[in-house]
């Protein structure tokens, strides 16, 4: 667990390398955004918690996809919030998140999995550091970033990463995939004052790290979408499942 910010602190797990927020607030209590991923790695993480005398009294899920809508009993039963349309998407295509769940990362409380409130307002409402919600569809459907402008923290969710190629949502075919990318990334770029940047896969950015991520995402974008080749960095180490992915987003763009 690494303090990336004061009272900001983020886990990596070895599993996609995918991150875990947590946010210290009052007397005591934390936000917790994307727990992940194994079993195990939840229990540490409520382990570590209690050893540094913190509580979660609210969580926050970025988006509808399994590895972000985790849970664990010993984190305890607090309400865990998401944007309107992912808690929508999350109830409507659950059995496809359970399955992806029990095949990557298998014996999560499946009464916790995927129990999320909606939220409209443009806050995470808890007693801590004030924490918006940046919506889009980028990434998924419902995609909520958070910001935190005390420490200038930027929770990306699955976007801003140094390990993966932007990837379009699932339902982007129909609706534009690459114009709403577009938008959700120029949605987190306009954010003034971030400091620093939590993907959900990768490593954490400082300001400028930031802006070179949000650069080369744009280029990644045009270049995918013309069907050019793309050079990216990202893409010369990338795992099979990456590289079909970019496949399957370059047969979009043409």
């Amino acid at each position: 667990m690494d303090e990336v910010a004061p009272g900001v602190f983020v886990a990596t797990a070895e599993l996609y390398m995918t991150t875990t927020t947590v946010v210290a607030g009052a007397d005591g209590g934390c936000l917790v955004i994307d727990p992940a991923v194994t079993v195990a790695e939840l229990d540490a993480l409520a382990s570590w918690l209690s050893a540094r005398g913190l509580r979660p009294v609210a969580g926050w899920s970025t988006h509808p996809h399994w590895d972000h809508v985790l849970w664990s009993s010993s984190l305890g039963d607090v309400v865990r919030y998401a944007t309107r349309r992912a808690v929508e998407v999350a109830a409507r295509e659950l059995p496809g998140l359970v399955s992806g769940m029990e095949e990557a990362a298998p014996g999560h409380d499946l009464a916790l999995f995927a129990r999320l409130a909606p939220l409209a307002a443009p806050e995470i409402p808890w007693r801590g550091p004030r924490a918006t919600v940046l919506t889009h569809d980028a990434h998924a459907p419902g995609h909520g970033a958070v910001f935190l402008p005390d420490t200038g923290v930027l929770v990306a969710g699955d976007m801003c990463s140094d390990t993966e190629i932007p990837l379009l949502g699932m339902e982007a075919a129909e609706t534009d995939p690459f114009g709403r990318y577009r938008h959700g990334l120029g949605v987190l770029a306009d954010v003034p004052g971030v400091r620093v940047v939590v993907p959900g896969h990768g490593h954490v950015g400082d300001a400028a790290e930031f802006r070179r991520r949000v650069a080369a995402d744009f280029g990644y974008l045009d270049a995918a979408q013309a069907g050019r080749d793309v050079a990216d960095e990202r893409l010369a180490a990338a795992a099979p499942w990456l590289l079909a992915e970019h496949d399957r987003q370059r047969a979009l763009g043409y």
